[in-house]
């Protein structure tokens, strides 16, 4: 099957620090060609991937130097560059919410469109019901609550490539803390429930420039306490030590989340996850197994109590057979001959070798 994964172009594939979307394209591509799929990735030219990439920008917009950048006009150049391709894949899978439907109507039976993002804000709702003829693909059957009447093909959860994160079968002590420094992550409630425990805790959090005046003004002053360590964001070479330490994940969240992507991070290592019952959480975790999901603090202090007497292993072993790339490609898989037993194939002769990456694309 010939396959086109359009990633967005904020971080490179996969991310060199903070980042969930373009992580997941990268497993994905990856285990799409190991099951014998040939696969051209759309992203930035610092892409590490084993599909053929057809680089549509120098490299990624949140690491570039430049001080101007324009992410809008960034992102139309690739959707058109890939408009004037789109007959060379069987199938186009987009991973760039709703900002490709105006201009692949015609083919949008071929094609599906992962949805990354919360699904609550205000204006989606008309969107997604002026261009419903576009197949969605949910990562939670949470992410759907506040939009039941689009037009859902399916919904695949996310995976990881089995080397990511290092199991670790002991760990060292401590609580952690990984994401977002943001108001609906609820750092404060992690370094709550730390204190109260008498646990230490590393948190380690990007620091968006939406989030610098939350954190300045209320998570700063609450890192003044022996117990409260703050690393600062760390990278995907960093997280195997960081998560497989801890005694558990502290997964406070505050908000309809998606996916949370950090708690399968948590699981690869056979880290406990402690998950407050919003959005996907009870759908990721499997209470009593992986983690425990809470619905306040003092759950929460319960739960880490309780943490200590899971089986690691089980933890890594239920990771394995629920969140692995391979089982995201799979069911990936399923849902593009889903979409290819209703539409035709692209043109056969106008297949990309694999030897001739895209790069000529006008």
């Amino acid at each position: 099957m010939r396959i086109a994964q359009v990633a967005p172009l904020y971080e490179s594939v996969p991310p060199k620090l903070y980042g969930g979307t373009e992580r997941v394209v990268a497993y994905l591509c990856d285990a799409l060609v190991d099951l014998g799929h040939e696969v051209t990735l759309f992203a930035a030219a610092d892409a590490d991937t084993r599909a053929v990439l057809a680089p549509m920008r120098d490299r990624a917009i949140r690491l570039d130097p430049a001080p101007w950048k324009s992410d809008l006009a960034a992102h139309m150049s690739m959707l058109d560059r890939l408009r004037q391709a789109q007959d060379r894949f069987d199938i186009i899978h987009f991973h760039t919410e709703l900002l490709h439907f105006p201009m692949f109507e015609e083919v949008a039976g071929r094609t599906l469109t992962t949805l990354h993002l919360r699904m609550d804000a205000k204006d989606l709702g008309g969107a997604y019901r002026r261009w419903a003829k576009f197949p969605l693909v949910s990562i939670s059957n949470a992410q759907r609550t506040y939009m039941p009447f689009a037009n859902w093909a399916g919904t695949v959860y996310h995976g990881l490539a089995p080397d990511c994160c290092r199991f670790s079968p002991e760990p060292r002590g401590y609580l952690a803390f990984l994401g977002r420094m943001s108001r609906e992550k609820r750092p404060d409630r992690a370094i709550e429930i730390a204190k109260a425990l008498g646990m230490p805790l590393k948190m380690a959090a990007k620091i968006g420039v939406d989030d610098e005046i939350y954190f300045r003004t209320e998570i700063e002053p609450l890192l003044d306490h022996p117990l409260i360590e703050f690393v600062g964001e760390i990278d995907e070479a960093q997280k195997s030590d960081f998560l497989g330490g801890a005694e558990a994940l502290l997964f406070p969240i505050d908000w309809p989340e998606p996916f949370g992507l950090v708690m399968i991070e948590a699981m690869a290592c056979g880290t406990p996850v402690i998950a407050f019952d919003c959005g996907s959480a009870p759908e990721v975790v499997d209470h009593g197994v992986t983690g425990f999901v809470v619905r306040d603090v003092r759950g929460a202090m319960e739960a880490v109590r309780a943490a200590r007497r899971l089986d690691r292993r089980e933890i890594r072993k239920r990771f394995d057979r629920r969140f692995s790339a391979a089982a995201m490609a799979r069911g990936y898989l399923d849902l593009y001959a889903e979409r290819l037993a209703r539409q035709p194939f692209a043109p056969e002769a106008s297949a990309p070798s694999a030897k001739a990456p895209l790069v000529r694309i006008a």
